[in-house]
């Protein structure tokens, strides 16, 4: 799927028409796909990331938090357990710094939220994200049954997946600003999945406020691996209710179909006319009210509505992704604009950049009201946003599809970032 230097030029020029108006002008993404860092404010220094308790595993193991502090505001908390991504704090417009910020990222106060069943919130999910029909897939001639998490299919990693396991951390000081480096090694058989696999995931928060993640893994035996970044987002705060007044723009002209199983049907389909269009064409922005109301819940209750679909990102270079598998080079691809995601009463706006082929939007449709989280909010229905970077959905039943399998000297890459505005 090859584009046009004119087209590319086309879609960046109208990325920017798009955010003109935002009071924070954001750096542009160079060709080379390396991101721009801002210079360190002028007040303060950087410092590596503060490690506190976070509480114990049933095993008694101990678990830790990570706090990640740039000037001016700017903050992420994450924990070891799951790599979960607990909170990140947004300075208010105006605000001097030091001044008042807001938390956009739903999710608990303690270790025991995390630990009860919970919708992924904040966690990096693998190794397989997203559904993988019947949890069953052939490689290299052999069958493999994972376990069945989600109906009659296999989801973000089965019962045990990346979210719920222990990672070794090891805080420091980058170039960028504060980095966590975070590793663990699944088991060969874990949930299923063939080889023995060692993830890595790096997050980093920039003197400018980007929260960057990077996802890598490497295997002992072909396998298959998808990792995603799995944080539910309100940019009103995540205390502040539904997000149906958000306005969404996703860099996609076609999505995935999918069945009643929510697995995808093997046909792309154009979002044209239908309520999946969040194309940056839109004039004014989607608010995502429209959509969710235009996909009802089914009358079984089995479907809760809203959207819960993979895009496909514009100019997905991934045809070199499978070229590179085979050649048993590096997996990736160019760093490009997935979506934004913009509050309108504050003006708030997060852009989501990453290498991937798709994005998975979910609106939240399944949150019910009985989870309550930090400060006591209790999170209802549609009351947060993931917007997940990632390979197709059930790839490995779709050969042409963007390949998710990794084989031994390869190394699976994934990098996304979040870079936001404070308002108008």
């Amino acid at each position: 799927m090859t584009r046009s230097f004119n087209l590319t030029i086309g879609y960046a020029v109208l990325w920017a028409v798009l955010l003109l108006g935002t009071a924070c002008t954001k750096p542009s993404i160079p060709p080379t796909g390396e991101l721009n860092v801002s210079q360190s404010p002028s007040s303060g220094t950087l410092q590596p990331p503060q490690k506190t308790p976070f509480g114990k595993l049933p095993d008694g193991r101990p678990v830790s938090l990570y706090t990640l502090e740039v000037p001016g505001g700017w903050k992420a908390t994450i924990t070891d357990y799951g790599a979960i991504l607990t909170s990140f704090a947004v300075p208010l417009s105006g605000a001097v710094v030091g001044g008042q910020t807001v938390d956009v990222v739903l999710g608990f106060d303690s270790l025991d939220g995390y630990l009860a069943e919970h919708p992924y919130f904040g966690a990096i999910c693998g190794r397989v994200s997203n559904r993988i029909a019947a949890g069953a897939f052939e490689l290299n001639g052999k069958q493999y049954q994972l376990a069945i998490n989600n109906g009659a299919h296999h989801l973000h990693g089965g019962r045990v997946g990346f979210d719920k396991k222990l990672w070794q951390a090891t805080p420091r000081l980058s170039e960028s600003g504060p980095a966590l480096d975070l590793q663990m090694v699944s088991a060969d058989g874990d949930e299923g999945y063939p080889g023995q696999v060692t993830a890595t995931v790096t997050y980093t928060l920039t003197p400018a406020g980007e929260l960057r993640v990077e996802m890598s893994a490497t295997t002992d035996a072909p396998t298959i691996i998808n990792m995603v970044h799995h944080s539910y987002w309100n940019l009103g705060g995540h205390a502040s209710g539904t997000i149906r007044d958000h306005e969404l723009t996703v860099f996609a002209d076609q999505y995935t179909p999918v069945d009643a199983g929510s697995i995808p049907t093997g046909l792309f389909a154009a979002v044209e006319n239908t309520p999946f269009d969040f194309r940056p064409e839109a004039k004014p922005a989607v608010a995502l009210g429209a959509a969710i109301d235009a996909l009802p819940p089914s009358a079984d209750g089995k479907n809760a509505g809203g959207i819960d679909h993979n895009f496909l990102v514009r100019d997905p270079q991934v045809d070199g992704q499978v070229d590179g598998q085979q050649q048993g080079k590096e997996v990736g691809s160019t760093m490009r604009s997935h979506a934004i995601l913009r509050e309108p009463q504050s003006g708030r706006t997060m852009e989501i950049i990453s290498d991937q082929p798709g994005i998975q939007v979910y609106t939240g449709n399944y949150l019910d009201g009985t989870l309550k989280g930090k400060d006591g909010a209790v999170y209802a229905k549609q009351n947060g946003i993931c917007l997940e970077t990632q390979k197709y959905p059930d790839s490995i039943h779709n050969t042409d599809w963007p390949s998710t399998r990794l084989d031994p000297g390869q190394t699976y890459r994934h990098t996304m970032v979040h870079r936001f505005t404070t308002g108008d």
